[in-house]
């Protein structure tokens, strides 16, 4: 961005075209500064503004106060970012999509694997255990309050096979069942709902209370 000190404005009725999110508009100063581009859009506090520069060169960052010269070749495109306040472990963190997984938040405070995650909900409800693939919306009312907990985590026992097998309370993977329940390699496996064999895909995730049953099987159909 230029430094604009002294630039001069263009007369009201000669108007120059600027685009946002796609949308049309008139302007009628040579420069418009972020907080312009919301108010035109009606964009609040939590939006960030972005100039489209052709690939390959990056999208230009456009803060409140910076000012863009609309007199320039072509119309400049402008598009937004929403950014979603999050907590994790008592410190503020901003995510731009609307959903975060349990993974991305370990990975955005750097946690680690250590511990289970949860997600804070108001009392007397109990706190929400998230895996690493669970979906978490951040547009809902307030600030998701996220954390870990180190503490030694009491295992639950499922049947793999017929066998007892200890594993960690919440959602699992089907892939994560087979490691523990020792499921020969490129076998399928079933979850024996009302002793109903229900066929799984190794990427489904199945919420682990304790007492599950599953039984694996090869590929044509028949259980071990």
């Amino acid at each position: 961005m230029e430094n604009l000190e002294g630039a001069g404005q263009r007369p009201a009725e000669n108007k120059l075209p600027l685009k946002i999110e796609g949308k049309e508009f008139d302007w009628s100063d040579q420069y418009v500064t972020g907080l312009q581009v919301k108010k035109l859009v009606g964009a609040g506090e939590g939006a960030r503004v972005f100039l489209g520069i052709e690939k390959p060169w990056e999208d230009e960052p456009v803060a409140d106060d910076d000012r863009i010269d609309l007199a320039r070749p072509g119309i400049e495109k402008f598009y937004l970012k929403y950014v979603l306040p999050i907590i994790i472990n008592g410190k503020e963190y901003e995510w731009d999509k609307q959903y975060i997984t349990g993974a991305e938040v370990r990975q955005l405070a750097m946690t680690g694997t250590n511990g289970l995650l949860y997600l804070a909900i108001k009392k007397p409800w109990e706190d929400e255990l998230v895996g690493d693939d669970t979906l978490v919306d951040l547009a809902r009312p307030g600030i998701e309050h996220f954390f870990t907990k180190t503490e030694h985590v009491q295992l639950v026992t499922i049947k793999v096979d017929r066998i007892d097998r200890l594993i960690e309370p919440g959602e699992r993977t089907v892939a994560e069942i087979k490691k523990v329940g020792e499921v020969t390699p490129g076998y399928e496996l079933d979850e024996l709902i009302g002793n109903k064999p229900v066929p799984l895909k190794n990427d489904a995730v199945i919420c682990i209370k304790g007492g599950e049953q599953f039984l694996s099987r090869v590929k044509d159909g028949t259980s071990s």
